[in-house]
C-alpha cells in the first residue's frame, strides 16, 4: 500500500484482538511497529511475531490512562526510529454488563479512564511527536459510539466521547498536516468481546440480531481499514467515522 513502508506507528491495545492484527498487518506493510499494551508480555510476543515475518517492531508497556505512561511510550518510539509518523490507538476495556442504575460510580471511572481519558493522553503526545512533520492517528472506537445497547451505558457513552473527540482534533490539525480519522468496529471476535459475552450472557444473542451479515468481524476485517488509513492514500480522509460492522448502523 502506497506511503507505509519505513513509517514508524504506535499501535496501543496492540497484543491482543484489533490491535494485535493492526500491528501484524503494519509489520507486513514494513512499517516501524511499537507494540503498546498493559501487558508487557503480549506486546512483546507480537513484536516478536513481527520479527519473525521479517518485519521491525519494538515492545513498550503503557498505561494509556497513565500521563507519564503515554509519554514515555511516545518518546521511545519517536527514539527508537527517529520520528512519529502514525498511531492506531486500539487500547480499551469492555462495560459491566449492567443496567444503568446499577453501575457504580468507580465502575463508570474505570471505563472512561481508558476508553476516553486514556484516548485524549494518546493523541495529545501523539499529535506533539507529529506537530514538526505531520502525521495520521486512527482511533478505534465502536459503533456503540453511534447506537445502544443493553446493558452497556458506561461504555457507548466513553465510545461517543472517543468519537467528538476525533472530529474536534482533527479540525485542529488539519492544517497542520496531521489526519485524525476513527474506525468504528461492529461485533468483532475480539478477546475482550469474548470477555464481555461471558460476564453477560444475553450479550451475544442481542448482538448478533443485529449485523445485517448475520456474522461478527474478524479483527484482520477491522485491520485492513485502519492500515489504508494511516497510509498516503487516505490522504483527503480527516475527522471521519468508519463504520466496519457488517450492516449495523445501516439498520
Amino acid at each position: 500500500m502506497k506511503g507505509l513502508e519505513g513509517k514508524s506507528i504506535i499501535v496501543t491495545g496492540g497484543g491482543s484482538g484489533i490491535g494485535e492484527a493492526v500491528s501484524l498487518m503494519l509489520g507486513e506493510a514494513g512499517c516501524l511497529v511499537t507494540v503498546a499494551d498493559l501487558d508487557a508480555d503480549k506486546a512483546q510476543a507480537v513484536a516478536a511475531a513481527i520479527g519473525e515475518a521479517g518485519g521491525t517492531a519494538q515492545a513498550v508497556r503503557v498505561d494509556v490512562a497513565d500521563e507519564a505512561s503515554v509519554s514515555a511510550m511516545t518518546q521511545t518510539a519517536a527514539s527508537r526510529f527517529g520520528r512519529l509518523d502514525g498511531a492506531c490507538n486500539a487500547a480499551g476495556v469492555p462495560q459491566r454488563g449492567k443496567a444503568l442504575h446499577e453501575i457504580e460510580l468507580g465502575e463508570w471511572d474505570a471505563c472512561h479512564a481508558v476508553n476516553l481519558r486514556g484516548l485524549f493522553l494518546c493523541n495529545k503526545h501523539e499529535i506533539r511527536a507529529m506537530l514538526d512533520k505531520g502525521g495520521a492517528i486512527v482511533n478505534i472506537v465502536s459503533t456503540s459510539a453511534m447506537v445502544g445497547f443493553p446493558n452497556g451505558s458506561e461504555y457507548c457513552a466513553s465510545k461517543a466521547g472517543a468519537m467528538g473527540l476525533t472530529r474536534g482534533a482533527a479540525i485542529d490539525y488539519a492544517t497542520k498536516g496531521i489526519r485524525i480519522n476513527a474506525v468504528l468496529p461492529g461485533g468483532t471476535l475480539t478477546p475482550m468481546l469474548k470477555g464481555a459475552m461471558a460476564v453477560d450472557p444475553g450479550l451475544e444473542g442481542a448482538l448478533a440480531a443485529v449485523h445485517p451479515m448475520n456474522r461478527f468481524g474478524h479483527p484482520s476485517e477491522i485491520a485492513g481499514a485502519v492500515r489504508w488509513l494511516l497510509s498516503d492514500e487516505a490522504s483527503f480522509a480527516t475527522g471521519a467515522s468508519f463504520a466496519i460492522d457488517g450492516g449495523h448502523t445501516s439498520i
